[in-house]
């Protein structure tokens, strides 16, 4: 029994003639009438009575055609999932991202790809650079958001691509001698209980940090550890100390602290994303084109570093055709 017999009786079936119905599927009478006739004998009971009225189903064929119509609903249903699922409209995305990442870009990137893809379900966990290249490297993770390029074992296997760029800023409370300062040279943050990001979660940091304050100063070891830049903050409010933390913190600056530069202008690592080179997820295609549109310069750069990774793969990962993407 085929899709085709099941389309067959319900066009009888709703038509109650064997010419409409025959005209309705696109087949002349006589097959649809063979058709119908080699389903009976396979069903093994009467379906339709041929009556002067017309044809009507039997108490056997309204049984066969309640599940035949459910049958081919659900076909349907699964062809349209299937299509869906093949633009990236439906599925699940696995995101890992370091917090000052919700300052920008990522509010507007998620907010978008809600809009745009609003089947998808977003499963967002916030954690470390080398938690979620960790991550991303065993399947758990299709997408991290960490600061500097990936490092470790399997790192090799990932594109990764800058979307965003930032300076080291001090904050401190607006009680704290510093408050009002435009600047704080490193000269100051060396006689000061510092707030910072653990080494071991953000090497790439803590390297620029110690490249700013000197190998020698005793300031890092003794700095309060802070996860993310909202506890660096709510931490300097508190007096506790100077929280050093990206530029980007600006933009959702807390009213009881204060924000200045740090002299020299120290870079920290680039916001990064990154994923696995060789993911073939539609749904992965249709994020990294909300991404494109809403991050500046990022699409050439992406388009680039996927084809220097899959220079030699047969099959590139494909790119999808996204909302607002030029083709």
């Amino acid at each position: 029994m085929e899709a085709r017999h099941l389309r067959y009786a319900v066009a009888l079936a709703d038509h109650g003639s064997f010419r409409r119905a025959a005209a309705a599927v696109g087949i002349a009478q006589p097959p649809l009438s063979k058709q119908i006739a080699a389903l009976e004998r396979e069903v093994g009971a009467r379906l339709f009575d041929r009556t002067a009225r017309g044809v009507v189903p039997t108490a056997a064929g309204d049984a066969f055609l309640t599940r035949a119509r459910r049958s081919l609903a659900e076909a349907s249903a699964a062809a349209i999932d299937a299509a869906r699922a093949d633009r990236g409209e439906t599925g699940r995305l696995s995101l890992g991202f370091v917090a000052s990442a919700l300052l920008d870009p990522l509010p507007v990137v998620l907010s978008r790809f809600g809009a745009q893809r609003p089947d998808v379900r977003l499963v967002l966990h916030e954690m470390s650079t080398s938690r979620s290249t960790s991550a991303l490297v065993a399947g758990e993770l299709d997408v991290a958001v960490g600061l500097g390029p990936p490092r470790g074992t399997g790192a090799e296997s990932l594109v990764s691509v800058t979307i965003g760029r930032d300076r080291l800023v001090a904050v401190v409370a607006r009680t704290h001698p510093y408050a009002g300062q435009r600047t704080i040279t490193s000269e100051q943050l060396r006689s000061q209980q510092l707030i910072v990001a653990p080494g071991e979660d953000e090497p790439a940091v803590a390297v620029g940090l110690r490249r700013l304050l000197g190998p020698e100063s005793w300031t890092l070891e003794a700095a309060t550890v802070a996860r993310d830049v909202h506890t660096i903050a709510g931490l300097a409010a508190c007096g506790v100390g100077v929280g050093l933390g990206p530029s980007r913190m600006r933009l959702n600056a807390r009213p009881d602290v204060w924000l200045c530069d740090v002299a020299p202008r120290t870079q920290l690592p680039d916001l990064t994303l990154s994923f696995r080179a060789g993911d073939r997820s539609r749904v992965l295609d249709s994020f990294l084109n909300t991404v494109r549109d809403n991050c500046p310069d990022v699409g050439r750069a992406l388009d680039q570093r996927l084809e220097r990774s899959t220079a030699s793969d047969p099959e590139p990962p494909r790119r999808g055709d996204g909302p607002g993407r030029d083709r």
